[in-house]
């Protein structure tokens, strides 16, 4: 009988040591790439477009030797064209591990309840666990490999990206903030898993709708888009709710001297962050793009087991 495989379909299947683990081994094969995947394959089944998710898992696999085969939506049509079911046990014979970048967060578990191999989460409409291991492995290159009371403060939408980076940053003992308006919070679990966490770890969660009380000297700020992918008929609705979340240099103002600035990207430049804050000296938002291909190589090589072998 075969093995029951490790998934990651969210930041909350990682203990807070794993997710540390995680991270050392990004940083590790971001030092030094090794060529731990030789013959192995990667599927990437995605029902959504992509630039970074897509890129960077193909560029990761290169650096582990491994290889990747992209499936699109039109390819595959996930439980339209075909059972999902069947979908998931017929890549488990071709492939040793696959992406899945979707829309509910019930597909993906669904599939991952019938796979025979690894399965990642490369977005659901509720969460984005590779973003936030991205972001927190930027984070520590920045401020160290401690974290533990580095104050980071979310501004905007209780969404997938900021649901998968509350949990993981709470994991690592951070003093997490995050003001949204009202309607627009997160999800009680992921509020009830975090506080958890934090308070595991020694860290905080604190939720306001007052920006200003989140950011006020915060050492880290991070935004995202506040329409996501399949809201834009909420589009106009969202920019009269969100007035007054724009990361700014008013805002920024109120955090720490030198705070670092985050976007997990695409970027509605003028709305949710101004084209000054983005391009100034204090952003880290292209290196959070650039560590998406060592914190997924790090996800791939401990999913298959592997994560004991990388040295450095």
């Amino acid at each position: 009988m075969q093995p029951t495989p490790r998934h990651l379909l969210s930041a909350a299947d990682l203990s807070a040591a794993e997710t540390s683990l995680l991270l050392d081994c990004a940083a590790r094969l971001k030092r030094r790439p090794q060529r731990l995947l030789e013959g192995r394959q990667l599927a990437l089944l995605f029902e959504k477009p992509s630039l970074r998710t897509r890129v960077s898992f193909q560029v990761a696999m290169r650096h582990l030797g491994g290889e990747t085969i992209y499936l699109a939506p039109q390819e595959v049509g996930l439980g339209e064209r075909e059972a999902i079911k069947d979908v998931a046990r017929v890549l488990g014979r071709y492939v040793d591990i696959v992406a899945v970048r979707t829309y509910g967060q019930e597909i993906v578990e669904e599939y991952a309840g019938y796979s025979t191999i690894p399965v990642i989460n490369a977005l659901t409409n509720e969460e984005h666990p590779c973003q936030a291991l991205a972001d927190l492995l930027t984070v520590r290159e920045k401020l160290g490999a401690d974290l533990r009371g580095v104050s980071l403060a979310f501004i905007g939408d209780g969404n997938n990206v900021s649901a998968s980076l509350v949990v993981t940053a709470a994991s690592l003992g951070m003093d997490v903030r995050m003001a949204s308006p009202k309607g627009y919070m997160l999800p009680e679990s992921v509020v009830s898993e975090a506080a958890a966490r934090a308070a595991a770890q020694g860290g905080k969660l604190t939720l306001v709708v007052d920006p200003v009380e989140a950011v006020t000297a915060a050492q880290v700020l991070y935004t995202d888009v506040w329409t996501s992918m399949g809201q834009e008929r909420e589009s106009e609705r969202r920019r009269i709710d969100f007035a007054g979340y724009q990361l700014n240099r008013e805002l920024v103002a109120k955090a720490a001297s030198g705070a670092l600035v985050m976007h997990d990207l695409p970027a509605h430049r003028g709305e949710e962050i101004t084209d000054e804050v983005i391009e100034s000296p204090q952003s880290i938002v292209f290196d959070q793009a650039e560590n998406r291909v060592w914190a997924q190589a790090a996800a791939v090589a401990f999913l298959l087991g592997l994560a004991g072998q990388i040295d450095g």
